[in-house]
């Protein structure tokens, strides 16, 4: 029998086999969740569905975002049109190995 060694995300249970990945997902997780906080504090009558699919949208786009606040917005509908590779893809499907 093999011993894998793999990381879970507290935030999700989501599940990365190496350290780096679960951090960066973790990290991600945690400006999402800042997001919504933010959005449900200054805009009201957002449902508390519809903020945390705003939160985790812009926190998956975080660098993309950065670009356009620093001056290039195109940047934002560029990504867009380009198939981005999901950070999900990193998740360890560990339902998988049983």
């Amino acid at each position: 029998m093999a011993v894998v060694a793999v990381w879970k995300c507290d935030r999700d249970g989501a599940m990365f086999d190496n350290k780096k990945d679960a951090e960066e997902h973790d990290k991600m997780l945690e400006l999402a969740a800042n997001i919504t906080a933010l959005i449900e504090r200054n805009i009201e009558g957002v449902s508390e569905e519809a903020s945390e699919e705003i939160g985790l949208m812009l926190a998956k786009r975080r660098e993309v975002l950065a670009k356009a606040c620093k001056g290039k917005p195109e940047e934002l509908l560029a990504a867009e049109e380009q198939d981005e590779p999901s950070s999900d893809e990193n998740v360890t499907p560990l339902a998988a190995n049983q």
